[in-house]
């Protein structure tokens, strides 16, 4: 096999060439300022309004709910600070496993004396317990709720929507990061009790740089980003018309045949478990694995090696394959993955672990180059 095998779309999925050819004339020739007000802004005005229609038909909700951004870091940044701004919230319920644009942003606000915040327990497969969470609201009641729907770490999967009618009963402001679940689950905000989600267009073949957040019809908060009045005063700045008319295409694609697409994705992640069980004696996995528990496109994986042989995503790399250790956002830290310490991983796990993320052009006879290949690392890695 010549060509490098890319198993790291959580990371960032390749753009889909029809999501590009889509994009291309708002480069070329549909140049101007959507806020003009001349033909120029109006056709790229329009074109953004449609992309917000788009959006909002596939998530079940009204356009004016769809607010465009950079991505999911910011949506998780505006929505948060903004909660706790607009509505005077003094505490959040979280978990130590979010996406650091989450934790990071709870952990600012705690250490500057605005909230107290309870970090929820998690399990050694990332679940929360739902009782766990109601206990914490009926004594903080109008708390803010922050957990994702999907690890971008481990896949483990949360029940979004019977965290939101727990929410629903104690008055509490629910904010879920969607970033890894949408285009990849059924999302159905009319039938969720949610307040805000986000996503970001780059982990569903879309560009890099763009994303979007869904803020509940009837809640109010302030800009993170001033000096305009750009998506309803919400979010400063002038739009980036290519970017956005190309996210709502690929959300588009990607729920297109959406059952079918997840079966593929099921069907090579239980086929790599397979392998990996049958042929890599010691081998395991982090976080749910199975349908319903985890995501179809996450595979957290931990290999049986020695500490002193902690070179395996390198030695991958070197093979022409293209796999993480954990977030990307994270690469270059050494402490280990913040998820995996959450969930009280072992120190060899820490080491030792593996994130395989499988996308739409991935294929079995890739997994079985990546399987062959890791066991040609076997010999003088696997502890016997």
């Amino acid at each position: 096999m010549t060509n490098r095998i890319y198993l790291d779309n959580a990371a960032s999925s390749p753009m889909d060439p029809e999501v590009f050819e889509e994009m291309k004339p708002f480069f070329l020739e549909h140049f101007g300022n959507p806020s003009s007000i001349h033909q120029n802004g109006r056709f790229l005005r329009n074109a953004i309004e449609q992309a917000r229609r788009k959006i909002s038909q596939i998530l079940h909700v009204s356009p004016s709910e769809i607010y465009f951004t950079s991505g999911g870091t910011e949506a998780d940044n505006l929505a948060i600070t903004g909660v706790v701004k607009g509505y005077g919230i003094t505490h959040i319920v979280s978990t130590s496993i979010e996406h650091h644009a989450v934790t990071h942003t709870v952990e600012r606000l705690e250490r500057e004396g605005i909230v107290t915040v309870t970090w929820l327990d998690v399990d050694s497969k990332g679940n929360i317990d739902l009782v766990q969470l109601r206990n914490v609201l009926s004594q903080n009641p109008r708390s803010l709720v922050t957990l994702m729907h999907a690890n971008n770490e481990i896949g483990t999967l949360y029940d979004i929507k019977a965290i939101g009618e727990i929410c629903k009963e104690f008055d509490a402001l629910f904010h879920s990061d969607t970033v890894q679940s949408i285009g990849k689950e059924e999302i159905d905000l009319s039938q969720i009790h949610v307040h805000f989600i986000n996503a970001s267009a780059h982990k569903f073949y879309g560009p890099k740089g763009t994303g979007f957040i869904f803020v509940r019809k009837g809640i109010k908060i302030p800009a993170l980003i001033e000096g305009g009045s750009q998506e309803r005063n919400l979010r400063a700045g002038t739009e980036n018309p290519a970017s956005i008319t190309g996210m709502a295409f690929a959300l588009e694609k990607c729920y297109h045949n959406l059952e079918e697409k997840t079966r593929r994705m099921w069907d090579l992640k239980n086929y790599m478990m397979q392998r990996l069980q049958a042929e890599v004696p010691g081998v395991s996995f982090n976080g749910e694995t199975e349908r319903g528990k985890s995501i179809c496109t996450v595979l957290n994986t931990v290999f049986p090696f020695g500490e002193e042989d902690a070179m395996l995503l390198f030695n991958l790399d070197l093979a022409g394959i293209a796999v993480s250790g954990g977030s990307a956002c994270n690469s270059g830290a050494n402490m280990g993955s913040h998820v995996l310490r959450g969930i009280g991983a072992s120190k060899e796990a820490l080491i030792n672990s593996v994130r395989f993320s499988f996308g739409m052009e991935n294929t079995r006879e890739e997994i079985d180059y990546v399987v062959e290949k890791l066991k040609e690392l076997a010999p003088t890695q696997i502890v016997r």
